[in-house]
């Protein structure tokens, strides 16, 4: 889901993907293709590239948590995602309400 998401928003998928569960936390550690456009927004606006990366970050939590409740029958709490742009590097936490 997390994959289908990233393709639905970027047009294609993540190169690593690994997922941990501890307790109530689900962990998606991700590195991202770096898409043309972005390179180009980096190069001649770097202000702007930042920030499109904060609001395509709160759109793909967004999405995220649709899916997967939607999809599953999980409980959440809370999506909380980090990008670093330098490395295309994210990590994204799902915590679960306890019961």
């Amino acid at each position: 889901m997390y994959n289908e998401v990233s393709k639905e928003l970027f047009g294609f998928g993540t190169t690593l993907l690994k997922v941990t569960v501890e307790l109530n936390v689900i962990t998606f550690q991700a590195r991202h293709r770096r898409a043309p456009r972005s390179e180009a927004l980096e190069g001649e606006v770097p202000s702007l590239k930042q920030e499109v990366d904060f609001h395509m970050s709160l759109l793909y939590k967004k999405k995220l948590r649709q899916k997967l409740e939607t999809q599953t029958d999980w409980d959440i709490e809370a999506v909380l995602r980090d990008y670093d742009s330098a490395t295309q590097r994210a990590f994204t936490n799902i915590v679960l309400k306890e019961k």
